[in-house]
């Protein structure tokens, strides 16, 4: 019998063995450092114009307006301007949706686009390597132009996923300028997003969060065109199970300075509950309300799940990740949340060993709330797009923007292909997204009336581009560390 056994010896040779592929020529590449602001410069995105997409199987995900198996959607300056069986728009530029579902981008409600850098070194199967500590050591060496590399390869991976807005948890802004780095690419982009200012990693407990670096930012990136928002992540309050001592534990006193100060600029809230819930907790407290976003719904009680739906408070629930935690913490408790009236949505957490793939969100979680308590309390798969959709935006506060192919709201849609071969032929459509779909299916992707990809490929950002900056940047973070690890 052949034992496939992980030796320190072993792990430390395939270490060094990637570090020697980013440094092919024997020594790092040096960063260019750029100026990355509010009012510097900025990438070109393409212009807003006027189109219809024509043929396309619709799903609006608006309960007013019908879903097609064959019908246009209009848009013109970044706004739908109709959708119907057969809409005239005779100057407009035609989009062939022949073969394709058009459908509302996916919305992602909590990513930390900032640990994008480290895949070549976090583990899944070697404790000392995982996702917490590798990104809590190097998270502490990142320059700004680190956090502008990183978030440009989240986004870029984002938008190839068919995510037209994400999320952005950003809990490790050790400046302010690391928040324009984050912010720059995000709008370099063309994505939609909500920016969730956070602490630094290695910050101390007893530090206030930077209310001055959170005022600056709004100031100077608040109001914009729409596309950005600001919010706050917030450390973890009470025990925490995983990852607490690498993103801090606050008392009850620190959390109501800290949202206290995010209240006061107006920042709604965001906060994992990786642990023992800190819900009875935070109500006897005063501070849960509509502005708070908790992640990882996996131990709450009915009487909780009641005080959150008079509260307003919505549930991000991240399911690759949760359900290598379930054992250890509890359950994915979509259905108890959906059941009670909670607002719930869906995220991809992080992309260091999970990869950006919203079908395999939708897919794994429908297969475990069937194996829980599917017979109590059924779910169907177009219920399932709709918590990837429109949910998603009733949760960040911007369904009067998108989430739906609803006229007069912003245009943030895509195009999958049903001709391809893990897809085709395809019955309910529904049913092919959430048990066939795939990344590599979407053909299109429209920001704010922005075609950002098409037949695959990005329209204006270099890829090419993005992947260089990443493997450079990542290479500088080993070298800074010494890593691996001794």
């Amino acid at each position: 019998m052949t034992h496939n056994r992980m030796t320190r010896r072993t792990m430390l040779k395939g270490a060094v063995a990637m570090s020697a592929l980013f440094a092919a020529s024997g020594e790092l590449l040096a960063q260019q450092a750029v100026p990355r602001s509010a009012s510097g410069p900025r990438a070109t995105l393409p212009a807003r114009g006027e189109f219809v997409i024509r043929g396309a199987t619709v799903l609006t995900m608006d309960p007013a307006i019908a879903d097609l198996p064959a019908g246009d959607v209009h848009v013109r300056d970044g706004a739908i301007v109709a959708v119907g069986a057969q809409v005239n728009a005779p100057n407009a530029q035609v989009i062939q949706g022949r073969g394709m579902i058009c459908m509302p981008g996916f919305i992602d409600t909590h990513w930390h686009l900032w640990t994008s850098l480290f895949r070549p070194y976090v583990r899944g199967d070697v404790g000392a390597l995982g996702y917490f500590p590798v990104s809590n050591r190097l998270g502490q060496l990142m320059a700004p132009e680190d956090s502008y590399r990183a978030v440009a390869l989240g986004t870029a991976e984002a938008l190839s996923a068919g995510v037209t807005t994400v999320h952005n948890w950003a809990h490790n802004v050790r400046s302010a300028d690391h928040a324009d780095g984050e912010l720059s690419a995000m709008r370099d982009a063309g994505i939609r997003g909500r920016f969730a200012y956070g602490p630094a990693q290695g910050m101390p407990d007893d530090q206030p969060m930077d209310f001055e670096g959170m005022a600056r930012v709004k100031r100077d990136w608040m109001p914009n065109d729409g596309l950005l928002t600001l919010g706050i992540c917030s450390r973890n309050v009470g025990a925490m199970s995983i990852g607490g001592a690498t993103r801090g534990v606050l008392t009850m006193d620190q959390v109501k300075r800290d949202w206290g100060g995010a209240r006061a600029l107006g920042l709604p809230i965001t906060l994992h509950t990786s642990g023992p819930s800190p819900i009875k907790a935070l109500e006897e407290a005063g501070l849960l309300g509509p502005d708070v976003q908790l992640i990882h719904p996996l131990l709450t009680t009915p009487e909780e799940r009641e005080i959150l739906k008079r509260r307003g408070v919505s549930y991000s629930t991240a399911p690759v990740g949760e359900s290598g935690r379930a054992a250890a913490l509890g359950v994915i408790q979509l259905g108890e949340l959906l059941e009670a009236g909670v607002k719930v949505s869906l995220s991809t957490d992080h992309t260091t060993n999970f990869n950006c793939d919203p079908f395999v969100g939708m897919r794994m979680l429908f297969q475990l709330h069937n194996h829980r308590i599917g017979a109590k309390y059924p779910l169907t798969m177009k219920r399932m797009v709709q918590l990837a959709t429109l949910d998603g935006a009733v949760d960040l506060g911007i369904a009067d923007r998108t989430g739906s192919l609803t006229p007069g709201k912003r245009a943030d849609i895509i195009l999958v292909r049903t001709t391809d071969i893990n897809m085709t032929p395809v019955g309910d459509p529904y049913e092919a997204l959430v048990s066939l779909g795939q990344p590599a299916n979407v053909d299109t992707v429209i920001v704010d009336g922005r075609v950002i990809r098409q037949a695959n490929k990005f329209t204006a950002l270099d890829h090419a581009r993005i992947v260089r900056d990443a493997q450079e940047a990542t290479a500088a973070l080993r070298s800074k560390a010494n890593w691996p690890p001794t």
